[in-house]
């Protein structure tokens, strides 16, 4: 018997390597984006009817393993639902409503509106058999938020904060070699931040095959150090083994530079980490004469990790990183590769014009660019992890950051909040600063903000040593959080004596993380607070606030100081202070929600950028304002600035350091002309002229766009005869397009209730009052019979399947708030028979084309209100008796036709968000408006 026994084990032994060794041959790993096709529609918070009935099972998905109800299950009819593709904000699609939360543009949805608060998404992919032995995971970069994830109806897990990427391994639940169903619910009833925040999966998902040894995800970590002519490069790598392999495994470090050249390399034989642990592997590796990343030249280095078994590549594992140093210094402020750099930054919310904060990744390049055209060297993420893309393009761009995560706290949920975001993100070069924090009042000034901080900022040590930690600081800068924060994060001047504070703790290096904080609105020079509309003239905004100008003068001056950032480089959704309702953006970006510049745009880029600037504000268009004095304001870095109105001098005015220029002008239409002298010679002219009446519309595709990119950004503007843009213009202008599809469409106009998108609007309608009645015929109805009424019975009641009749007859209800003929009314039927006939108001219909289960009902065999349905059936047999039979006949849907995409011009300017068709040489975008020449774009 024992030997019996030890053979059986040895065969076993034998099976299991052989199987084991099979698996290990995989190929390399695999990402594949997930972006395309997925299926939504609106659940409930609270009525799980209306939540398609998820969660009512007797076992679901948190009982039994496996028994995901309603949406989640594997097998949900969603042919109904909505298809779209990602990135997603329904949130951005809703309509505007006083009864929204002020800090989310009172958008309709979010906590208060029930039935927009949760969405539910489900995808279909296939995966081979071929890939059976790699290990299979679904990667998201965010969901916001409050997460539920599902894979053929297993549920994986639950992911609370909106801003965290996450990752679930679905190998033991994959369908090899057929389909498989993931699905995502949403919960967005409650808010993170104080500002507009989105819904959905508004970042990107990935489908991830691996070997069973691999990379972990953010499995590595490099740092550079400089020495001689060269740069020591430490890679440090994190393995894991999700097989039973045990021997040795080839580790391969390869740095690659900016041409694609092997700048180093390295390996080394090590053994494999056990079952389901992990190893970190160090490697040394010598880069000769690197190029350092920088503002002006963000020099990227990949470096490519590569594992080997018995000689074959079986994991690779790609790192861009950046060489360079960073030092803060209490006395001199900050310097980048040993040289003084003065930090030029804004804090960003994430949301753009039109789109919400689903960005197409394009958009995240567009909006560093438009920030680095200002002078802007660095960009403070407010106040949240941002999205992957947006480090990409400031790696890629030049654009240093503050990389900030979303809460203060000892424990894990916090703590391990900000690993995550630390691993994930601590390759990047432009991050310079890790930030713990913002503001928490009830603790700044505290002990228990000492003690917190103290934490938080250790452990940011113990993941990464190289950057320092900041906090930003706002109730006053006397102690607490203040005396022991490495980097003083000032927010606002007014709110606290920075010099005395830097005087007491002189070792303490510091920044302003929140600056300015004023009011404006493009291309507005006179406030008029009845239409919420602030002047764009660089005012003090409130008596503890200070000025743009203010602001950077009392830091350029201070050279202890490390720089500022402005609050905002953009406006952004919510937050619409010093208004309310009926304004839905806030007004303290020096550009937009679409990234068109307000006037102080033009003061930063004098003081912050490199080249000669000349500005004029304002337009000088002011009809029934003849005689009337306007200010004029000249931004410039020229020596020197001379105006004229219709060819007359108003006198030459000498520029001071990090100032402005001022004149009183009585307004006579015609032509304000400045020009700009350096070291006594003319340099730049510009020039405001008063226009005739609109003509034309006028498109043009941004010129930050990306070469070659789906995404485009297309400002709309409308010009005069002579060819000049009209800035009081606001038409309204509706879009065309061929070739491509319609994004978003803004503004910038902080009061517009305006839609930013225009779907169509889809409906889900139940059928109600089900009944049966039992038939003895064999064969279907193919006219629909007089059937007694007093034999209604509900459906299914009671149903003896053991025992049925050759066919049943059913009726049920459906409403129809409107009969609109453009409407398209469609039933899903859900099979209840293995044979139907379905009638509609008495009218027999058939089934669609392309599936039969579906019927598209005439809008002439319809009403308006309620409408009946019969469905002649030959009943289903149940199988075994524990079998659940369907008994639900299908839903409605109710497509009403999307109105053409429209938006008007406000001060002159709208923007709008086209994207590319797969496979389309040509997208022709065309704009119309009553009374002006219709505007065409063509891009190839």
């Amino acid at each position: 018997m024992k030997m019996n026994s030890l053979k059986r084990t040895l065969l076993l032994s034998v099976f299991v390597i052989s199987s084991l060794s099979l698996a290990q041959n995989k190929s390399e790993r695999e990402q594949i984006l997930l972006d395309k096709d997925w299926r939504f529609s609106f659940g409930h918070i609270y009525d799980t009817q209306k939540d398609f009935g998820h969660a009512e099972g007797y076992f679901s998905y948190l009982t039994k393993t496996g028994f995901g109800d309603g949406p989640a299950a594997k097998d949900f009819d969603d042919r109904a639902w909505r298809k779209l593709d990602l990135p997603h904000d329904w949130a951005v699609e809703q309509d505007f409503s006083e009864k929204g939360s002020f800090s989310h543009g009172f958008k309709t949805a979010g906590k208060g509106f029930p039935e927009k608060s949760i969405g539910w998404y489900r995808k279909k992919i296939n995966i081979p058999e071929t890939d059976n032995g790699k290990i299979i995971s679904l990667k998201f970069d965010g969901v916001f938020r409050n997460s539920k994830v599902f894979f053929n109806g297993y549920y994986l897990g639950t992911e609370q904060s909106g801003y965290n990427g996450f990752e679930y391994d679905v190998t033991a639940y994959v369908n090899y070699g057929g389909e498989n169903t993931i699905v995502v619910r949403a919960d967005a009833s409650m808010e993170e931040g104080w500002f507009y925040e989105g819904a959905g999966i508004y970042r990107h998902v990935y489908l991830q095959k691996t070997n069973p040894i691999h990379v972990v995800a953010n499995g590595t970590y490099v740092t550079s150090e400089l020495k001689n002519n060269g740069a020591d490069v430490i890679a440090d790598v994190t393995i894991e083994n999700k097989g039973n392999y045990k021997g040795s495994i080839e580790i391969i470090q390869t740095v690659f530079d900016k041409a694609n050249k092997r700048a180093a390399n390295f390996s080394e034989n090590v053994l494999a980490p056990e079952f389901y642990q992990t190893i970190t592997h160090s490697s040394k590796l010598y880069v000769e004469n690197p190029l350092l990343w920088s503002i002006e030249s963000p020099n990227l280095y990949r470096l490519v990790t590569q594992i080997k078994q018995d000689g074959k590549i079986i994991d690779s594992y790609e790192t861009p990183f950046g060489i360079r140093t960073i030092k803060f210094d209490p006395e001199n402020g900050f310097f980048l590769n040993g040289k003084s750099l003065k930090l030029k930054g804004t804090n960003n919310h994430q949301d753009h014009a039109g789109i919400g904060t689903a960005l197409p990744d394009e958009i995240q390049y567009y909006r560093i660019k438009k920030l680095k055209e200002m002078g802007s060297n660095a960009y403070r993420c407010s106040h949240h992890p941002p999205t992957p893309e947006l480090l990409k393009a400031c790696d890629e761009l030049g654009m240093l950051v503050i990389d900030e995560t979303r809460l203060m706290g000892i424990n894990d949920y916090h703590l391990n909040d900000l690993k995550r975001m630390m691993e994930r993100d601590r390759n990047h070069p432009s991050i310079f600063c890790w930030s713990v924090g913002n503001e928490e009042w009830n603790i700044e000034g505290n002990i228990v903000g000492e003690r917190i901080t103290n934490v938080m900022q250790n452990y940011a040590k113990s993941i990464d040593p190289t950057r320092p930690v900041t906090v930003g600081i706002s109730s006053g800068f006397r102690s607490g959080i203040s005396s022991v924060v490495e980097i003083m994060g000032y927010n606002y001047l007014g709110n606290g004596d920075i010099d005395a504070h830097r005087s007491q703790f002189k070792n303490q290096p510091g920044m302003g993380t929140e600056e300015g904080s004023t009011f404006a609105t493009r291309g507005i020079y006179f406030t008029d607070d009845a239409k919420h509309y602030q002047s764009a003239y660089d005012k003090k905004p409130r008596p503890s606030f200070y000025s743009i100008e203010e602001g950077w003068k009392f830091y350029a001056e201070r050279k202890y100081l490390a720089g500022m950032f402005i609050w905002t480089g953009f406006d952004y959704r919510g937050e619409p202070t010093p208004y309310g309702w009926p304004s839905v953006t806030s007004y303290f970006g020096m550009m937009d929600v679409c990234g068109f510049p307000k006037d102080n745009v033009f003061y930063l880029k004098s003081w912050w950028g490199n080249k000669p600037v000349l500005h004029i504000m304002p337009h000088w268009n002011w009809n029934g304002m003849e005689g009337k004095e306007i200010d004029v304001w000249v931004h410039s870095n020229c020596d020197e600035v001379e105006l004229f109105l219709n060819k007359k001098s108003l006198g030459k005015k000498k520029m001071q350091q990090n100032s402005h220029l001022e004149w009183k002008v009585k307004y006579t239409p015609g032509t304000l002309e400045a020009i700009g002298y350096k070291n006594g010679k003319k340099v730049l002219t510009v020039i405001q002229k008063t226009t005739e009446k609109a003509e034309n519309i006028k498109l043009s595709a941004d010129k930050e766009n990306i070469p070659n990119s789906k995404t485009t950004v297309v400002t709309v503007e409308v010009t005069d005869k002579n060819g000049l843009h009209v800035p009081t213009s606001n038409n309204e202008i509706t879009f065309s397009i061929k070739g491509g599809k319609i994004l978003g469409v803004g503004n910038g106009d902080p009061t517009s209730l305006e839609k930013d998108q225009f779907h169509d609007v889809l409906s889900l309608v139940q059928i109600t009052n089900f009944q049966e009645q039992k038939s003895s015929e064999a064969n279907l109805p193919q006219e629909l019979p007089n059937y007694p009424e007093n034999d209604w019975k509900t459906a299914f009641k009671d149903r003896d399947y053991k025992n049925q009749a050759p066919s049943y007859i059913y009726k049920g209800e459906f409403d129809l708030k409107n009969n609109a003929v453009s409407n398209i009314v469609s039933f899903f039927y859900k099979k209840i028979g293995v044979e139907t006939v379905v009638f509609v108001n008495g009218n027999k219909v058939n089934p669609s084309a392309d599936d039969s289960q579906k019927y598209i009902l005439d809008s002439a065999i319809l009403k308006e209100g309620k409408n009946t349905i019969h469905i002649a059936a030959k009943p289903l047999q149940k199988i075994k008796d524990w079998d659940v039979m369907n008994t639900d006949p299908g839903i409605i849907q109710v497509v009403t036709p999307a109105e053409p995409y429209k938006r008007k011009l406000f001060n002159g300017y709208a923007q709008i968000i086209i994207q590319k068709e797969d496979n389309t040489k040509e997208v022709i975008l065309s704009a119309s408006a009553k009374g002006l020449r219709t505007g065409n774009l063509s891009l190839k």
